[in-house]
C-alpha cells in the first residue's frame, strides 16, 4: 500500500496524464483510503478537464463530499474553460451556499467566465461581491475585473479599478495596457508602460506583446520601431511571442522588409508570425512571396496552415482577382480536409466570385457538408456582383425555407445585386422586409444601397429627402453616394448643396470638392471651378497626382 501512495504521489506530480492513465489513477484512488481525500481529488480532476472528460471530472466533484476551495476552483476553471459558462455560473452560486468561502482564484475565474460570455450583468454582480468579500483591491481579482471590462468595452471602469489598487503586480499592469491596446488607446498604453517603468515595474513579453499589438495607426510606425528597439536591447527579441508580434506590426503597416528580418530571426516561429507575414505579402499584393511562405510553412515538420490563415489569404487574393494564386490554394483546402470547413468555403466562394469565375463559387457552395449564414451570404454576394439578381434572390428564398434566420450582411448583399442590376422596386422591397418582417434596423450600407439605388433612377430629390429623414448625424459616406450620382445625371445644384455639407463634415478631404469641380467643369462654369480650386489651395487640400514609371535596361 505505502509503495503504491508513493507511487500515486509521483504520478500525481506529472503537469498532464492521458485520459488512460487518470482513469487508471482514479481507480487506484477508489481502493485506498484516500478517496475522500479533497488533494487527491481536486489533482484526478484537473487531469479529466485537462482531457475535455467533463462528465468524468463532474462525477467524482459529486461524489466527493468534503470540497476545498482548490477542488471547487477546479470544476469551476474545467466549465468556464470549456465554455459551459452557465454551468460555471450555477456551480458558483451552489459554491456560495456552504460553508466553503470563494477565494481570489475563484472571483477570477468567475469574472472570466462572465467576460467570454459577454455578460456585462453578470460581472457587475461578481465585482460586488468581490468587494463585500474585502477583496476589492487583491490585484488578482482586479487584473481580471480590468481585462473584463475592457474586453466588455468599458476601458474607464476598467482604468478607475486599476488606479484603486494600491499594490500593482505585473499581471495587473499587463491587463491594463492590454485593455487600452485592445480598444485603440495606444497613446494611453505608451504613457501607462512608461509610468510602469518609472514606478521600477520591469515589463516583461505579455507587457511588450501587448503595447505592439496596440499600434494599428500607421503613423504609429516610428513608435513601433521604437518598441523594436527597446526589445533587442532588453533581450526580448528572442522570445517566440514578441517576435510574432513585431512581425505582425510590420507586416500591418506594410513594411514587409522590416517584417521578414524579424521573421527570419526567430529560431521558432510559431503559426501567428507565419501567419503575419503571408497575409502582409497578400494584402500587399506580391503573391509570389507570400505562396512561397504559404509552401515552406506546410513544409517545416509539426506546422500546418490553419482555417483562419487560409481564409486571409483568400480574402486577400479575392481583392486582386488573382484566380491562379486562389486555385492553388483551393488545391491545398482539398488535400487537406478544409474544404469541411464553412470559414474556408465561404472564403473560397467569394475569392472565386470576386476573379469573376461564380460558376466555382456555386459549385464549391454546392459540395459543402453543412452550410451556415455565412456561406449563404457569400454567395448572394457573389451571385449579385456577377449580374446574376434572381439566382441572388433564389438563395434568399433557400435561406428561409430551410429557417435559416438572415442577418444584416445578407440584406447589404441583396442591395447591392439589385444596385448592379438597375433593380429599383425590387431594393426598396428588400429592405422594407429587413425592417419590417425580419426587425432588423439598417446602418449606413443599407442606406448607401438605397441612395445609389434612388439616385441611379434619376430620383435625385427623392434620394436628398430620404437622407434628411435618417438619424443624425448622417455618415458623410451616404451624401457621398448622392454627390455620386449628382455627377452621374450632371445636378451642379443639389451637387454643390451636398458638397457644402460634406466640406463641413470632413473639411480635409479634398475627393468631394474634386468631383463638385468635375460637375462645375461640364456646365461650363469656369469661374466656380477657379473658386473651388482657390479654396481646395487655401485649405492646402489637394488632390495628389499619380506617378508612373517604365524600367530601362540602362540606367
Amino acid at each position: 500500500m505505502v509503495f503504491q501512495v508513493h507511487s500515486l504521489l509521483s504520478e500525481l506530480s506529472k503537469p498532464h496524464q492521458t485520459i488512460l492513465k487518470t482513469k487508471q489513477l482514479h481507480a487506484l484512488i477508489s481502493k485506498t483510503h484516500l478517496s475522500l481525500d479533497p488533494f487527491f481529488a481536486t489533482k484526478i480532476l484537473r487531469f479529466y478537464a485537462l482531457n475535455h472528460d467533463l462528465c468524468s471530472a463532474r462525477k467524482l466533484f459529486d461524489e466527493t463530499p468534503q470540497r476545498s476551495v482548490f477542488l471547487w476552483n477546479s470544476i469551476i476553471r474545467a466549465y468556464a474553460q470549456a465554455h459551459n459558462f452557465n454551468d460555471a455560473l450555477s456551480l458558483f452560486n451552489k459554491m456560495l451556499g456552504t460553508k466553503t468561502k470563494p477565494d481570489n482564484f475563484t472571483y477570477a475565474c468567475v469574472i472570466r467566465a462572465c467576460y467570454e460570455n459577454f455578460d456585462l450583468d453578470g460581472i457587475r454582480i461578481v465585482h460586488t461581491r468581490v468587494i463585500l468579500s474585502g477583496l476589492g483591491l487583491d490585484s488578482i481579482c482586479g487584473s481580471a475585473l480590468v481585462t473584463g471590462y475592457s474586453k466588455l468595452c468599458l476601458v474607464d471602469e476598467a482604468s478607475k479599478l486599476f488606479y484603486r489598487i494600491p499594490e500593482k503586480d505585473l499581471v495587473l499592469w499587463n491587463s491594463m495596457v492590454s485593455g487600452y491596446g485592445n480598444r485603440g488607446l495606444s497613446n494611453k498604453g505608451l504613457m501607462l508602460f512608461s509610468w510602469m517603468r518609472l514606478m521600477g515595474q520591469q515589463p516583461d513579453g505579455y507587457t511588450l506583446v501587448a503595447l505592439i499589438s496596440g499600434l494599428v495607426d500607421s503613423g504609429l510606425l516610428s513608435v513601433g520601431q521604437g518598441i523594436h528597439g527597446f526589445c533587442l536591447k532588453s533581450g526580448f527579441d528572442c522570445s517566440v511571442h514578441v517576435g510574432s508580434s513585431l512581425v505582425s506590426l510590420y507586416s500591418r503597416f506594410k513594411c514587409l522588409d522590416s517584417a521578414n528580418i524579424v521573421f527570419s530571426s526567430l529560431l521558432q516561429p510559431d503559426l501567428v508570425a507565419w501567419s503575419s507575414l503571408i497575409t502582409g505579402y497578400s494584402q500587399c499584393g506580391d503573391y509570389d512571396k507570400a505562396l512561397f511562405y504559404f509552401r515552406k510553412l506546410n513544409m517545416e515538420k509539426g506546422k500546418r496552415a490553419d482555417p483562419i490563415l487560409i481564409s486571409a489569404v483568400l480574402a486577400a487574393t479575392a481583392q486582386s482577382a488573382n484566380e491562379r494564386f486562389g486555385s492553388e490554394i483551393h488545391g491545398y483546402v482539398v488535400r487537406h480536409g478544409f474544404d469541411s470547413n464553412v470559414m474556408v468555403s465561404s472564403a473560397l466562394i467569394d475569392m472565386y466570385s470576386k476573379c469573376g469565375i461564380v460558376s466555382l463559387g456555386i459549385r464549391v457552395f454546392e459540395i459543402m457538408p453543412e452550410r451556415s449564414i455565412i456561406s449563404y451570404n457569400s454567395l448572394i454576394w457573389g451571385l449579385g456582383l456577377n449580374g446574376l439578381t434572381y439566382q441572388a434572390f433564389k438563395m434568399f428564398d433557400e435561406m428561409l425555407v430551410i429557417s435559416l434566420e438572415p442577418d444584416e450582411s445578407t440584406f447589404s448583399a441583396l442591395l447591392s445585386a439589385c444596385c448592379h442590376a438597375g433593380l429599383f422596386d425590387d431594393g426598396w422591397e428588400i429592405f422594407r422586409r429587413m425592417i419590417y418582417e425580419f426587425s432588423i434596423q439598417p446602418t449606413t450600407e443599407h442606406y448607401v444601397y438605397m441612395v445609389k439605388l434612388l439616385g441611379m433612377a434619376g430620383e435625385l430629390e427623392e434620394a436628398y429627402n430620404f437622407i434628411l429623414c435618417l438619424p443624425k448625424p448622417v455618415d458623410c459616406g451616404i451624401w457621398g453616394a448622392l454627390l455620386s450620382c449628382c455627377d452621374t445625371h450632371g445636378n451642379s445644384k443639389l451637387a454643390e448643396a451636398i458638397s457644402q455639407q460634406l466640406v463641413e463634415n470632413e473639411p480635409k478631404k479634398s475627393a468631394y470638392r474634386v468631383m463638385l469641380s468635375n460637375i462645375y467643369a461640364v456646365h461650363g462654369r469656369w469661374d466656380a471651378v477657379q473658386k473651388l480650386r482657390d479654396d481646395i489651395a487655401g485649405t492646402r487640400v489637394r488632390k495628389f497626382p499619380a506617378l508612373s514609371w517604365i524600367e530601362s535596361g540602362n540606367t
